[in-house]
C-alpha cells in the first residue's frame, strides 16, 4: 500500500473486521460481564471507522490527505473492565477464551499495520497512525491480561506448575 487512499481503505477494513468480530462475540457470549468487554471493544472499533471514513471521504472529495489525530489517548479500558465478575465468568475452555485469543490476533495485526504506517509517514499522518496503534495496543493489552488470567487459573486449578 503506497498511497493514502489504499492505506485508509485497508485501515477501515481492519476496523470493520474487528468490530464485526466483537459484535459476533457479544451475540455468542452468554455472560453479561464478558459481553460488556466485547461491547466496549466493538464501540471503540466503530469510533475508529468513523474517523477513518471521514478522512477517506475528505481525501476523495478534496484530493488532499489532511489527518489530525484526536486529542484524547487510549482509555484505560483494562482498568475499568477487568474486575472479578469478568474474570470469574470466563471459562478457560469456553467460547469466551477462544474469542479473547482470536481478538488478540486481530489487535496484533492492527498494531502492526498502524505502526508500519506511522514509521513510513510524517507529520499529522504519523501522529494519526501512532494514535491508532496506541489504541489498538490498549485493546491488545486488555485481551492479553484476560488471557493471562485464564492461563494462570487453569494452571492453578489443575495444580500444574512448570518445573524450575
Amino acid at each position: 500500500m503506497d498511497n493514502q487512499e489504499d492505506i485508509l481503505k485497508g485501515a477501515i477494513l481492519l476496523e470493520r473486521r474487528g468490530k464485526a468480530f466483537y459484535e459476533g462475540a457479544i451475540q455468542a457470549t452468554p455472560n453479561e460481564a464478558v459481553r460488556e468487554v466485547f461491547a466496549i471493544l466493538a464501540g471503540e472499533e466503530g469510533r475508529h471507522i468513523e474517523i477513518l471514513s471521514k478522512l477517506y471521504a475528505d481525501l476523495v472529495r478534496t484530493g488532499r490527505f489532511a489527518p489530525a489525530a484526536p486529542a484524547d489517548g487510549p482509555a484505560d479500558i483494562a482498568g475499568s473492565v477487568l474486575n472479578d465478575a469478568v474474570r470469574n465468568e470466563i471459562s478457560a475452555a469456553g467460547y469466551e477464551a477462544a474469542a479473547i485469543y482470536a481478538g488478540m490476533a486481530l489487535e496484533e495485526r492492527s498494531v502492526a499495520f498502524y505502526t508500519e504506517q506511522a514509521n513510513r509517514a510524517t507529520g499529522e499522518a504519523q501522529k494519526l497512525y501512532r494514535w491508532l496503534a496506541d489504541w489498538e495496543r490498549a485493546h491488545l493489552d486488555l485481551l492479553a491480561a484476560l488471557d493471562d488470567d485464564l492461563r494462570r487459573r487453569v494452571w492453578h486449578d489443575r495444580r500444574f506448575w512448570p518445573v524450575l
